[in-house]
């Protein structure tokens, strides 16, 4: 992930600065980033105005900040499943993964990058595109999963992997959205179990 340039800091800086961005991600993804203000943001992390602008120039570049941190939590967890997934049965897991961390959260909050990409897209062109740029490395994820599975013959010879990897990110989306509104896993595993078995039955057609 591209972060913004961030000023050198002592470790009780950084400290300080990480607080912030939590306290701030955890508020805007609850309340939404138009609701959450300045103050509010203050009063949850403990910090002063004059400490706040110390780290961040203005709103903007504190929301800049919570999708670096939003991305680099998503697509770590992302990474450590989709570069194990060389396989179909491999990718049946990475998809349980998905389903447990949702049915854990009780299907509330859906997909944090998503949230924010939904609320931001339209009105900051420049959060638009650090999205965007989250969303390409996710793809790329799995892109390089399918990539994997195709090398050992499991996928059909001929298949647009590219495509096929933007489908599966859009249906992983959709899915974490519906399960957030329907308050179950249904629809995630819907549109991800759908994909794989079309991949399946081509290979063996």
């Amino acid at each position: 992930m591209v972060h913004a340039a961030v000023p050198k800091l002592t470790a009780k800086g950084r400290a300080t600065r990480q607080r912030i961005v939590c306290a701030a991600s955890a508020l805007m993804l609850e309340r939404g980033v138009a609701r959450t203000t300045i103050e509010d943001i203050q009063e949850a992390a403990g910090v002063s105005t004059s400490q706040m602008y110390h780290y961040f120039a203005d709103k903007g570049d504190l929301v800049a900040a919570v999708i670096d941190l939003q991305s680099d939590e998503v697509l770590g967890a992302q990474q450590v499943e989709l570069e194990q997934a060389d396989t179909i049965e491999a990718l049946y897991r990475w998809r349980d993964v998905m389903v447990e961390v949702m049915r854990s959260a009780g299907c509330v909050g859906g997909c944090p990058i998503g949230s924010l990409a939904s609320e931001l897209s339209d009105a900051d062109p420049l959060a638009r595109a650090r999205l965007a740029r989250a969303f390409a490395q996710w793809e790329a994820l799995i892109r390089e999963g399918l990539a994997a599975v195709a090398a050992r013959g499991e996928l059909p010879p001929g298949l647009d992997v590219d495509r096929t990897a933007l489908a599966m990110l859009a249906g992983v989306q959709g899915g974490l959205l519906l399960s957030q509104v329907r308050r179950d896993t249904s629809a995630l595993e819907a549109a991800v179990d759908t994909i794989i078995e079309h991949l399946r039955r081509a290979l063996s057609t």
